[in-house]
């Protein structure tokens, strides 16, 4: 069992930058593959990007170059560095937590506004 605790979204102008952090307890962290994932209303939710426990990183077209995802493994933490902000960014992003054995895990999410 794993518990995960996003904190950091809120609002930003376009051009803007924000950091979105993940806590984990409860389970080996180091084992899990993490991720960001975000959601808009209405739609399906989708990968931002992932780091496996070696530190192996993934991103999705929309955000390679602006989003870096890193992990602290002695912490329990990971994080997400957003700059270059835009409108189409705005969305709920939630910390995922996978192994393929054990199952995966959400967070709560946090919002993440981007206007003007």
């Amino acid at each position: 069992q794993v518990q995960l605790v996003e904190s950091g979204g809120g609002l930003v102008q376009p051009g803007g930058s924000l950091r979105l952090s993940c806590a984990a307890s409860g389970s080996i962290f180091r084992i899990y593959v993490m991720g960001w994932y975000r959601q808009l209303p209405g739609k399906e939710r989708e990968l931002v990007a992932t780091i496996t426990g070696t530190g192996s990183t993934n991103y999705a077209d929309s955000v390679k170059g602006r989003f870096t995802i890193a992990r602290d493994n002695a912490k329990n933490t990971m994080s997400l560095q957003m700059n270059s902000l835009k409108p189409e960014d705005t969305a709920v992003y939630y910390c995922n937590a996978y192994n393929a054995r054990l199952g995966g895990y959400w967070g709560q999410g946090t919002q993440v506004t981007v206007s003007s």
